[in-house]
């Protein structure tokens, strides 16, 4: 008599085999499914996350506060203004270099400031990685495709690669991630259509089966404007994305 099969594995004298997907492990296959609790509902395959504010923890007043006691005393006018300014924009984008930023930055204080006063203000908003939340976003990695879009330059992301680095021991993102999107690398800037274009046509992904975390509002539109299921993290309401994604 040969093995008795079912949908889920066969039967061969009193052992039962169990069929595993090609692209899981057994920790992986019999791990719970991770859920993010507002979009249960949906079908969602694929995740596109955010880092600043979802992932990595920031705090823009730090950067605004260490620029005034360098004696840049309306940087938060200029900060606040930087689609009027472009300077902070095309930093983003990759437009300009961190060098061209500095000297813009210079001009715009009137202040003779050093490339590294410049970088350490810059940088003041960059705080940590909860280690928690690297955590579950390594399981969210096992069990959907994820990628990491984020509005970022090459000064930051030097020092939050050290940050992480310190904290989880990883050397970069690529860790929890299929693909990153960093907006001075692809030269393109959400809230724009053009990126999340790009990461849904790249990738073979469905935007109905996309979800995207972000903690900024205008993002999240210019995300839903294409179909994608967008979720605004209200991080000042004390949400996180470790207690929406849980075990199902």
């Amino acid at each position: 008599m040969g093995p008795k099969k079912t949908a889920k594995g066969f039967l061969i004298g009193l052992q039962y085999y169990i069929f595993v997907p090609e692209n899981s492990t057994a920790e992986t296959f019999f791990m719970k499914k991770l859920t993010f609790l507002p979009y249960r509902h949906l079908n969602i395959k694929n995740i596109i996350f955010d880092l600043g504010g979802v992932i990595l923890n920031i705090d823009y007043h730090l950067t605004i506060d260490a620029f005034k006691k360098l004696g840049f005393d309306n940087f938060d006018d200029v900060f606040t203004q930087a689609k009027q300014t472009g300077i902070f924009d095309n930093l983003d984008k990759g437009i300009i270099a961190p060098q061209d930023f500095r000297d813009g930055i210079r001009e715009l204080s009137g202040k003779p400031f050093t490339n590294q006063q410049i970088d350490d203000a810059w940088n003041a908003m960059l705080l940590d990685f909860p280690v928690y939340r690297l955590e579950i976003l390594e399981k969210v990695h096992n069990q959907y495709r994820t990628f990491l879009l984020s509005n970022t330059n090459k000064i930051h992301i030097d020092v939050y690669n050290q940050i992480l680095l310190n904290t989880f021991g990883v050397k970069d993102l690529s860790h929890f991630f299929e693909k990153e999107y960093y907006s001075h690398e692809v030269h393109m800037r959400k809230p724009d259509a053009e990126v999340f274009n790009l990461i849904l046509e790249e990738n073979g992904l469905k935007a109905e089966e996309t979800l995207f975390i972000d903690d900024t509002e205008q993002h999240v539109i210019g995300a839903r404007e294409v179909g994608l299921n967008a979720y605004h993290l209200k991080i000042k309401d004390g949400e996180t994305i470790e207690g929406l994604f849980k075990d199902q």
